[in-house]
């Protein structure tokens, strides 16, 4: 489902996407895109412009999450710099990509993101995963420590999957990132730039964990490495 209120536009990134062997139904704004989704009508990846006539695209976003709708979102905008990545991310979208780098690479990155919410790497086949107080449900992205949902956007829910995963073992900074973005994707400034990004996402998740417990120190730092979430005590 692509959504961009430029007639011209999108006619022609949808048309380039069929070549690409996409199936497109586009919209030019966001309540008729909500209301064909109320219809109960699916996709593998929703593409939302940044700038819409009712209202914005991570706005849009934050209102299909809200409503229970976690089909994957790919944020297409003019809007570059880092600041606008990073909210796009914190609202859940899985990419964020310049308009200026052309359909090819959007193509590609929507099509690495199907595949991988088709089938995620080391998610248990488990409808729930229990981790010492923390309960994960991977099919609706949803976490629960000590019994209260943590609130987490579907970035944040795939972080803390992947170290809850390799619990015990220390995740680098890059393959943290690597779970929301394809391998190899470059975010900031400089080849290391990701790495900010990373601790923000980080620091978001351990205060939305201290808002329902205070005490929490699950996620531990690894300097200049990355992140390690603990395991649980052994019972004596």
């Amino acid at each position: 489902m692509l959504v961009d209120d430029d007639d011209d536009f999108r006619e022609a990134v949808g048309a380039e996407l069929e070549d690409h062997n996409f199936s497109v139904t586009s919209f030019p704004d966001g309540p008729p895109l909500l209301d064909y989704l109320a219809d109960g009508n699916e996709t593998d990846v929703i593409i939302l412009d940044w700038n819409l006539p009712t209202t914005n695209g991570v706005d849009l976003l934050s209102q299909m999450r809200r409503r229970g709708v976690n089909i994957p979102v790919i944020i297409l905008t003019a809007q570059s710099g880092t600041s606008y990545e990073m909210m796009a991310l914190e609202r859940g979208a899985l990419d964020f990509i310049d308009k200026s780098r052309g359909v090819p690479v959007l193509a590609r990155r929507a099509r690495l993101i199907a595949e991988a919410a088709k089938h995620p790497p080391g998610v248990p086949a488990e409808e729930v995963v229990e981790h010492g107080a923390l309960l994960l449900k991977p099919r609706l992205s949803r976490a629960f420590w000590r019994g209260t949902d943590v609130d987490l956007t579907v970035t944040e829910f795939n972080i803390v999957q992947r170290l809850v995963t390799h619990a015990g073992d220390h995740v680098t900074y890059r393959a943290i990132y690597d779970c929301v973005h394809r391998s190899g994707f470059i975010a900031g400034s400089g080849e290391d730039g990701y790495r900010t990004n990373v601790r923000s996402s980080v620091k978001r998740i351990r205060n939305k964990f201290r808002a329902i417990d205070p005490g929490f120190e699950e996620i531990q730092n690894f300097a200049a490495f990355g992140y390690c979430w603990k395991n649980p005590p052994t019972p004596v």
